[in-house]
């Protein structure tokens, strides 16, 4: 899996990857000749008393160490510069693909896990390709070279080396399959703790409103636990295998000096040929170490990249149209067709045949129970899902052939819960309009009803707002959020009960602000309240995915019982109060 995925996004590199794969054969064919150099000095200088023999043959030992040491630091450079490239590029396509996810889909994977999945998952891969690159091609060369000059020198000390590679080569099989096992629950440990640390984050209020500190302090500590066990178990059996590799080596080298020696009495052997011999018993061990060095991050990098596999390969729940429309026929006209939505997996739809149709000018408003389908109805129209019968038209346009940009700039939604992006209320508001200047943004703070608490906010349109907004109230997002559709100036706005953390006369000076600003855009308003919504053109009520009522306020109070039981429960609940 790992191989794969470096294969496909190492193509683009392929320059880079020839020359560290040259630096590298040069480099371990410069370490290849010490040992036959040092034996060369020690029988044709060191035993037979040649100074000038010494001196030339350890100058030419001198050279090939700079050119070793050159062209290891230049494999190294390349091979950094392709496997940093890599990382980009899979991180650039892992949030590129996950931009395209429907709601569903990046429901089934987690935030959380999506989060770790590009960040964390992606450098494993890249730690993969780093050290990869920069030994892979070391480790067999430098071991078949090594038997092969090994063998040059005496065969029968050569086979106790051909023993010893299978050996070590089926201990670290062992040793390696059992890590890749113990890595997929770390990675998958890893989303547990990044879920639970990111809903005490954000639902510490709730957390402490039913003292559940303890119980959570607890379901974490289990979690950080269970990755405590299984990163220590990893890890004895990472440091186990290097010390036993480095075991059966010495030992194998001790049996080489024992046969050596007797070999060496018999006159069959050399001395420098030994210590050649025993030269590459060391660069054989060595390249079995560099290989096991890359070969630890294997499993968890295999790990990753099966995880990264699994978001790349997911079809987005919404398919991109091939030849997008740019601009519709009927600018500013939002229509529903007999429009159907079923969640995946559910057994009955949960929208059932809506229709609806509006234009510039003209306000719908949809109300109804918890549950009934309201903001669902408003997540087909920006696309968050996609219906899966009728049609969702703007401008004119299946919502599914419509250019994205277009349908950005087409339709502006402010949800009730909406949310804030670390940086400063300029740079928020901005996200409606990044060419909009100071002024704009002031005009679009006072209809908004936020120009006062921004202007008493240290910095005004400078101030810092936190990630997600949690430096102010959910009424106060809730105006910046509005402010911000505002500048964007779409030709539809969709309002999903967004005036729901405003008080009464908040709530009006809003209204009655936004009644100018909005008289030549259609607009759609879910609200819970009968009294935002009772001049609408038309009202829809909804109940259980249906449209069980339409028609203006007057007309559902007096032919539509759900409507009416909903207007008389919100004025028995106002008299109740009263």
């Amino acid at each position: 899996m790992p191989l794969r995925l470096l294969r496909t996004y190492l193509r683009p590199y392929r320059t880079w990857v020839a020359l560290t794969v040259t630096l590298q054969i040069a480099q371990t064919l410069a370490l290849l000749m010490l040992p036959t150099l040092s034996a060369q000095v020690i029988d044709r200088g060191l035993l037979v008393g040649s100074l000038p023999g010494i001196i030339w043959l350890g100058t030419g030992m001198l050279l090939v160490v700079v050119v070793q040491l050159a062209a290891r630091l230049g494999a190294e450079y390349f091979a950094a510069r392709a496997a940093t490239a890599v990382g980009r590029d899979l991180r650039s396509a892992m949030f590129r693909h996950v931009q395209r996810f429907s709601a569903h889909d990046v429901g089934r994977f987690g935030t959380s896990s999506l989060a770790t999945r590009t960040l964390n998952d992606v450098q494993q891969v890249q730690t993969l390709a780093a050290d990869g690159l920069s030994s892979i091609i070391t480790a067999p060369i430098m071991c078949v070279v090594s038997v092969v000059l090994a063998l040059r020198q005496d065969v029968p000390l050569a086979l106790v080396v051909i023993v010893l590679i299978p050996v070590t080569t089926v201990v670290v099989a062992v040793i390696l399959t059992r890590m890749g096992r113990l890595y997929d629950r770390i990675q998958g440990g890893m989303d547990t703790i990044g879920r639970l640390f990111r809903e005490q984050i954000t639902g510490v209020r709730v957390v402490r409103a039913f003292v559940r500190d303890t119980h959570e302090q607890e379901r974490f500590g289990t979690a950080n636990t269970e990755m405590f066990v299984l990163t220590r178990r990893v890890r004895r059996l990472a440091a186990g295998m290097f010390p036993l590799v480095w075991l059966l080596g010495n030992g194998f080298t001790v049996v080489v000096a024992w046969i050596g020696a007797k070999r060496i009495a018999s006159g069959a052997l050399q001395v420098g040929a030994l210590s050649a011999f025993l030269g590459y018993i060391v660069l054989v061990l060595t390249s079995m170490v560099i290989a096991m060095y890359v070969m630890l991050t294997v499993p968890r990098a295999a790990a990753a990249a099966r995880r990264i596999r699994e978001v790349l390969d997911t079809d987005p729940g919404m398919a991109t149209s091939c030849q997008p429309v740019v601009s519709g026929p009927r600018p500013g006209h939002l229509e529903l067709r007999g429009v159907g939505f079923r969640y995946p997996g559910a057994e009955e739809p949960f929208l059932h045949d809506i229709d609806l149709s509006a234009g510039p000018g003209q306000t719908v408003a949809v109300i109804g129970g918890t549950g009934s389908g309201k903001t669902t109805l408003l997540n087909l129209v920006v696309r968050l899902f996609d219906a899966t019968s009728g049609s969702v038209l703007v401008d004119g346009v299946d919502v599914r052939d419509l250019d994205a940009g277009t349908r950005s700039r087409t339709v502006g939604m402010v949800a009730q819960q909406p949310y804030l992006f670390a940086g400063t209320v300029a740079s928020n508001l901005r996200w409606g309009n990044e060419n909009a200047t100071d002024a704009d943004l002031w005009h679009a703070l006072e209809t908004a009803q936020a120009r006062e608490f921004v202007a008493a906010m240290p910095g005004g349109l400078q101030a810092e707002i936190t990630q997600g907004g949690t430096n102010v109230s959910g009424g106060q997002r809730q105006r910046l959020a509005l402010a911000r559709t505002l500048l964007r100036r779409p030709g539809i706005y969709l309002f999903d009960d967004c005036f729901s953390g405003l008080d009464a006369a908040t709530d009006l000076a809003v209204r009655n602000a936004l009644a100018p600003e909005l008289a030549d855009a259609t607009v759609v308003i879910v609200a819970q309240r009968v009294d935002a919504i009772k001049n609408a053109d038309l009202v829809l009520v909804l109940e259980d995915g249906r449209v069980v009522g339409r028609g203006s306020h007057e007309q559902l109070l007096t032919e539509n019982g759900t409507y009416r039981e909903i207007v008389r429960s919100q004025l028995d609940n106002v008299e109740e109060a009263a």
